[in-house]
């Protein structure tokens, strides 16, 4: 287990090291001048260059990578243009309301996937109307989902906020930046239900799709698993049906899901930005929205770094959960 545990953990860095390069590579390689357009069309010649020796931008190419690799291992991503403020700082300030939704929207669409999956097998009722919406589900983007969900749940039947994390004045914003956590450590049950239903038109948007990714696999491991000898004789030997597929066939089943739904959280990482200008959350989607307006390329490159490791920590979590559920993965 150890070595896997390494070998998988040079991966992890192997992939991170090939992103920063690429990052900074289409930073030099975008058209415009960035500098310029950070002090104003009309500067003159000499104040471009001051500042642009100033953020070291005129090193050679090489120097200017080295000193941004040192910069990504200290966690510092830059001076963003637009703020003129460290890009690890803007990056904390949004992040926590991201992690917040992407996580609510990871844990709908697990619990969902499961839920899905499991039914479509022992449930035999509920084997056409899953697959209709494995077909249906999969085709429907998360931004077409979202004015749909608006458009039910808010317009129509005004059972849900439209936008923002909170309609609590004075909610509380610390120690983690977590709104639902934070509200708990304060012992304010009325900003925590509220800030719960802010959540849930976005994290619902953000989550049925890979639900039903999540459970299409599952559903097709399963059935697979219980094709097995072992099962069949474990259904001869008078073994309740849930007993079997609780401890027995579901995590024989769960390698494949498990993968899927590594997979499914890189494009729901994808789908905040869009999600998060939708209904106007307060997270790193609409600061790269505002970065991209302003052709602030450290501060997208900041993001993008930011969702990358991410996707690649998640990854390496799936596969150290694979190997638990399945010790053959570790040979």
């Amino acid at each position: 287990m150890a070595r896997f545990l390494l070998v998988r953990a040079f991966g992890a860095v192997g992939v991170l090291l090939a992103l920063v390069t690429v990052v900074f590579l289409l930073q030099t390689a975008v058209p415009g001048d960035p500098v310029r357009a950070s002090v104003g069309v009309n500067a003159s010649d000499e104040v471009v260059e001051a500042e642009r020796e100033r953020l070291g931008l005129d090193e050679p190419l090489p120097v200017q990578y080295a000193t941004y690799l040192g910069q990504v291992v200290r966690g510092g991503f830059g001076e963003s243009l637009r703020t003129g403020r460290d890009v690890r700082d803007d990056i904390g300030a949004f992040l926590p309301a991201t992690l917040e939704l992407a996580g609510f929207s990871m844990l709908l669409a697990v619990v969902g996937g499961l839920l899905i999956g499991v039914l479509a097998v022992v449930s035999s009722r509920f084997a056409t109307p899953a697959r209709l919406l494995f077909v249906g589900g999969a085709s429907v983007p998360s931004f077409l989902l979202a004015l749909i969900f608006i458009y039910i749940f808010y317009f129509k039947l005004s059972w849900l906020p439209l936008s923002g994390r909170t309609s609590v004045a004075d909610a509380p914003e610390a120690p983690t930046g977590l709104l639902l956590l934070d509200s708990l450590l304060h012992a304010r049950p009325d900003v925590f239900l509220d800030a719960l239903r802010h959540l849930i038109l976005p994290g619902l948007a953000l989550a049925l799709v890979p639900a039903v990714a999540i459970g299409r696999v599952l559903r097709s491991s399963l059935i697979e698993v219980y094709r097995s000898d072992y099962i069949r004789t474990l259904h001869a030997k008078g073994l309740p049906p849930r007993s079997v597929l609780f401890r027995h066939a579901l995590r024989n089943a769960l390698s494949a899901p498990l993968t899927m739904a590594g997979l499914q959280l890189g494009l729901l990482l994808g789908g905040v930005v869009i999600v998060e200008a939708i209904f106007a959350w307060p997270g790193i989607g609409l600061y790269l929205n505002q970065s991209i307006a302003f052709s602030d390329l450290r501060a997208i490159a900041g993001v993008t770094l930011v969702v990358g490791a991410g996707y690649v920590i998640v990854n390496t979590l799936v596969d150290l959960a694979q190997a638990a559920a399945d010790p053959r993965i570790r040979l």
